[in-house]
This record gives structure tokens, sequence and C-alpha cells, in this order.
């Protein structure tokens, strides 16, 4: 699926042809008459619903309502988008949109929505890494362990991962690719179920979202082997990233804030403004940055380009891949 910059993320593109002056007064004037319902595609205990719970208190007071979380969880966030792309445009429901939904599963699924027409940007609002994590008994330390581990024993080795489609499942399969070490993949719906078996022992590893993995790394209940970003985490900085042991290796995560499309122009800028009062909030920049989690607020045209350029980069490396459904 080929985006378009008039993403229906177009309320981005609408909102910048608009005279700045009235479209402040608009957006001022806006305000929503009842609790925002802020939808999150995961179950409780994952990324997506750590950031939404960390902002939701400083965004529904800087709106003056208050923001109500709503887990729909299922097939790696497409359903939450769905129901998104399906509510009213009226700035009262909002989502959480990431590369798994808004990237993977379009482009090897066929999904009930289109992520560049159904869907209207508000704005880019955390990054954060991925991480290997293992269960303490598995006997590796680091990267190259691992590869060793899993080459010696073709078909032995599974991982988790929080969704078929998900960053996750995309940096194992980036990381299979580039060191030849294959292992089953085992979906899960949401980083808390998949963290769960992987502490109780039903699974040795887990391409984790570092949220999730954090406090478990820190108490030593899973080994942290590598994580997937440019840099080592502040929260766990003994914990090497994979691109020190395999040259080239990078594999980011994001999640943005949506509405659904033709939500008005002055309701996108209100929404983007009070996102990034509480994104910018000291308290809410502390309590991200101890998961690992990077406050990175964008305006709505700005995230709109971002998902394209994205898209650009991730859909070859998923086809090369041969990510699939199955």
């Amino acid at each position: 699926m080929k985006p378009s910059i008039a993403l229906s993320l177009a309320a981005a593109a609408v909102a910048a042809a608009l005279p700045a002056a009235p479209a402040a007064a608009a957006a001022a004037e806006w305000a929503p008459g009842k609790p925002v319902r802020y939808i999150v595609g995961f179950p409780p205990g994952g990324a997506t619903d750590l950031v939404a719970r960390a902002m939701g208190p400083t965004f529904g007071k800087a709106l003056g309502q208050n923001v109500v979380i709503d887990n729909r969880p299922g097939a790696n966030g497409v359903i939450s988008l769905e129901i998104l792309s399906r509510a009213d445009p009226d700035g009262l429901t909002v989502g959480i949109g990431h590369i798994g939904a808004l990237i993977i599963s379009p482009t090897i699924q066929k999904v009930p929505y289109d992520p560049f027409k159904d869907l209207a940007t508000i704005g880019l609002m955390v990054s954060l890494q991925n991480i290997i994590i293992a269960h303490p008994t598995l006997p590796v330390k680091n990267t190259k362990e691992l590869i060793a581990l899993v080459k010696a024993n073709p078909g032995k080795f599974n991982y988790a991962s929080s969704g078929i489609g998900s960053p996750g499942h995309l940096a194992a399969a980036l990381f299979e690719s580039m060191t030849g070490a294959k292992m089953e993949h085992v979906p899960y719906k949401g980083g808390g179920p998949a963290i769960t078996d992987l502490i109780a022992g039903h699974v040795p590893i887990f391409f984790a979202v570092i949220s999730t993995a954090v406090p478990h790394v820190q108490s030593g209940r899973v080994k942290g082997i590598a994580v997937t970003g440019e840099k080592r985490a502040e929260a766990i900085p003994n914990v090497p990233t994979i691109g020190e042991t395999v040259k080239g290796y990078l594999a980011t995560n994001w999640y943005g804030l949506m509405a659904p499309a033709k939500t008005p122009p002055h309701i996108i800028e209100r929404l983007n403004r009070d996102m990034t009062t509480a994104l910018k909030s000291p308290d809410v920049i502390a309590n991200l940055k101890q998961s690992g989690i990077d406050s990175t607020p964008t305006s709505p045209a700005e995230f709109s380009k971002f998902i394209e350029a994205e898209h650009k980069k991730w859909v070859p490396i998923i086809k090369k891949a041969n990510i699939t459904t199955q």
C-alpha cells in the first residue's frame, strides 16, 4: 500500500493551510464536552499501555476532561485502530498508532482500515528501543553467544514477541536475516503476557519493547542480552547494543497519537497542543525515562512525514525478511 502525503493524516496538511491566528483561536475555543476515550491496542503491562497511563492524567488536565484508557488488544494493534477509524471525528476518541499497526501489519495482510486515509495524525509521542531478553537459565550472556547457541541447535529455540507483525517480530526477523540464527516465532497478544511466560520459563527468549523489560532486567529476573538501537539505554547501561556485534543492525520503535480521519483541524491542533504539554511535563518525562522511553512530541505534519519515511524504510525489509502472518 503506497501512502500519499495527503494521508488523511491529511488533517495535518489542512491545518497547515489555514491562517495561523484563526486556527489557533479555534483550537483555543474547542474543548471536549465529556471524557476523552484513549484506545490502546495492547493489554495492561505493555509499553503502549505504560505510555498512555504515564501521560494520560496530564493530558486530561490540559484538556479539562478525564482521559479514559480503553485497552482493546488483539492483532498487533489492528483491532484498536479499526475501532478508532470508525469512531466519530469529534475529538472525543484518540488512540495510539505504531509501526506494527500502521506499517507492518498492512504490509503483510489485509487490515480493515487504510492507515493513510482512515486516520489522522495528532503527533509523534515517544521513541524507544527493543531488547532481547532471556530466561536466566539460557546459557548465554551476549549477542555473540546467543547467535552461536542458536546456530549450534537448529530448530531447538523459539522466541516470543508481542504479536505477529509487532516491532519485536520485525526486530527478530532482521536479526535472523543478518546473523543466520533462525528461531521459531511465538506471538503473544501483547508484551505483558509474553514477559509473564518468559519469567515462568515457558519461552526462553523475548524480543521485547524495552519498557516491558527494564524492571525485570534490573531485578535479575531475566537476562538483558542486547538492545536494538544505536546506543545503550540509560536505564540499563550494562546491556550492549546488537550493533556492537552485528554491524549495521538497527531496529527502533515509536508511538504516536491518532484520531479518526476528518477530525477538524482545529480539534487536531488542540489535541496536539495538550499532548505536547503532557509529554513535556518533567514528571511524565522522568516516568517514561526510567522505563527506557524518550519523550519526542512533534506536530501533526511532522508525524505524517515520519510515518512516510518509516514506511519507505521498513516495507522492503519486511518483504526481504519474508515476514508473514503465519
